[in-house]
């Protein structure tokens, strides 16, 4: 399938079923799709240096526009080259509007017509964010893909809530896109409608309906049991336009990746690999460890048997249980190594298995295995 007529190009090269495997072409290079974005929330991926992140095949990260106007300010990242610059990273930058704080912040924040009004979460100064502030502010950040203002609706919302909130999401992003003056940073439309499959259709085709570079299914991983955000994230891809890329915010496990793979996504973003990390939480091949457990106290095997990265060809998980349990730095350092090194294998081995037209029994075959091993490492006491 040719590139599209974008500031950043998408070429789908290969697909398997509905599951896609191409290219995102930026200015600041190319990503080769189904990828995963590690979260750099104030331009750091916390506990991983940029460098670290390349060698890893990492080409793209995400960071939040809300956090950073807060601290530094754009001023300061445009003066010091943009976003990409300023933090060192070789690769491309993709930011969040600050719509999902809204929500994640609702205690000191208010939300109409015009848009989201914060009290910073540092010193309580006022700070308003409206569609034309949200891309200005991301224009002069330097992302080379920047996020429509939206409200990110929260779990539970009646129907009238959700459909009141995706309303607003697409006049916003009306705005958004008249706000936009640089012809070089892709913009991405974002769909809402929580958990009903009526908001979600009409949500859909009044964001698709709208001149943008990529699409986001948004407002997922919110609450909603595990059932409802499969079911939703599946009709939301199969209402995407094809010939763009599809975002997938905020989701999710590896299984779950997985799965959203297989319905036609392309781009992936979530805390999970680095927040479990720093809480002692492991992604492996048998499923989720939890370092800080009594029985791994003397275990000498390696986080994962099937991995080659750093912490599992150095470390037993003695050792990591010894320094996570003594408060270092290494244990948050080695664990979120691992964790993004076992997102990112998972990736190039999607990529792969769709090339080869056998993604399906892949992904079948992870997810039993993974799933297995969480259920041998639930029946294991302390």
């Amino acid at each position: 399938m040719p590139l599209v007529d974008a500031p950043v190009a998408f070429e789908i090269r290969l697909t398997d079923g509905d599951a896609r495997m191409g290219r995102i072409v930026t200015p600041h290079g190319e990503i080769p799709t189904p990828c995963f974005m590690p979260v750099g929330t104030r331009a750091a991926v916390k506990a991983m240096a940029p460098d670290e992140l390349w060698a890893m095949g990492y080409r793209m990260v995400l960071a939040n526009a809300y956090h950073l106007a807060v601290r530094p300010g754009p001023e300061l990242i445009s003066e010091l080259g943009g976003i990409a610059r300023f933090m060192g990273f070789k690769g491309a930058i993709l930011t969040d509007s600050g719509g999902f704080q809204a929500m994640s912040l609702a205690s000191i924040n208010s939300i109409d017509e015009g848009g989201i009004r914060f009290r910073s979460h540092l010193d309580g100064a006022p700070i308003t964010l409206t569609p034309e502030s949200a891309i200005a502010l991301q224009q002069s950040l330097g992302a080379d893909i920047m996020m429509a203002l939206d409200e990110c609706t929260p779990f539970p919302a009646d129907h009238a809530r959700a459909q009141a909130s995706l309303e607003l999401t697409a006049r916003w992003a009306e705005r958004c896109l008249a706000a936009r003056t640089s012809p070089t940073q892709a913009l991405f439309g974002i769909v809402q409608g929580s958990v009903y499959d009526d908001l979600r259709r009409l949500s859909a085709a009044q964001i698709t309906a709208l001149p943008f570079d990529g699409y986001a299914t948004g407002g997922l991983s919110v609450g909603e049991p595990k059932a409802a955000m499969r079911e939703m994230a599946a009709l939301s891809a199969s209402l995407l336009p094809p010939a763009r890329p599809h975002y997938l915010m905020g989701v999710g496990t590896p299984q779950d990746l997985l799965a959203a793979i297989g319905m036609g996504y392309d781009m992936f973003d979530c805390v999970l690999p680095t927040r479990n990390a720093r809480n002692g939480g492991a992604f492996t091949s048998e499923g989720r460890v939890a370092i800080k457990r009594a029985v791994y106290a003397r275990d000498p095997r390696p986080l994962d048997p099937r991995c080659d990265c750093r912490c599992c060809t150095n470390f037993s998980r003695a050792y990591l249980r010894h320094v996570y349990m003594s408060g270092e730095i290494l244990a948050a350092r080695a664990l979120t190594e691992h964790n993004l090194y076992f997102y990112g294998r998972l990736m190039r081995e999607a990529q792969a298995a769709i090339a080869s037209r056998t993604f399906k029994a892949y992904a079948a075959n992870v997810t039993a295995t993974i799933e297995a091993g969480e259920d041998a490492i639930r029946g294991t006491k302390n």
